[in-house]
């Protein structure tokens, strides 16, 4: 039986960003379903795990996290700005966006316009808090614009507010996490750990 993924992250997170197509393939090639599963990091899943805003950590820290970014992107061939102009960014509405995806046109379509948003923070610098940029992604991705209206909906909201409470639940922390019936694996660098459990069935 094929296995499922619950993909918990955040859409502006740099490290999300890094493993998204990576895990896309992995995922495809593994025959493994994946729940898309955007998440409120800062707001619901930091609080309870003890995970602090980048703007909070220490300065030694925010240094490293560039430095470990830029060796990322050099070893997996991908371009990032470290420091791009629409960061901090509130990803709320961009992870609604994702969800009303999921909910109208399926997980395919949400992992699509999920690696367009990130790469709309992480290489393009577009402010995915803009419902402007959003559209743009929609239809860059050919999916239909009342997505955007959906993404307001209660329906929407309700299921951005279980799915974060969902992650807690799962001891998740961080973003990217991979769960496998019940097995965190946290990190884009945990990717190959992740091919691993699932060539194992």
């Amino acid at each position: 039986m094929a296995l499922t993924i619950d993909y918990y992250f955040a859409p502006n997170s740099p490290w999300t960003y890094l493993g998204h197509e990576r895990f896309a393939q992995i995922a495809r090639a593994a025959g493994a379903g994946i729940n898309v599963l955007p998440v409120d990091l800062g707001g619901k899943v930091f609080p309870v795990s003890g995970g602090l805003p980048l703007a909070k950590r220490a300065p030694q820290r925010q240094a490293y996290r560039l430095l470990e970014l830029k060796r990322f992107s050099e070893f997996l061939g991908q371009p990032i700005v470290l420091q791009p102009k629409f960061f901090p960014v509130n990803a709320d509405d961009a992870a609604k966006l994702i969800i009303a995806v999921d909910m109208h046109d399926g997980s395919e379509a949400a992992m699509r316009i999920a690696g367009r948003i990130l790469r709309g923070v992480w290489v393009d610098e577009r402010n995915i808090a803009d419902a402007r940029d959003l559209a743009k992604m929609l239809e860059a991705e050919g999916l239909p614009a009342q997505r955007l209206d959906a993404s307001m909906s209660q329906a929407v909201h309700q299921r951005y507010e279980q799915d974060s409470q969902r992650a807690i639940a799962a001891g998740v922390f961080g973003a990217p996490s991979y769960v496998v019936e019940g097995e965190i694996f946290w990190g884009q660098d945990r990717l190959d750990f992740l091919q691993r459990r699932l060539a194992k069935g």
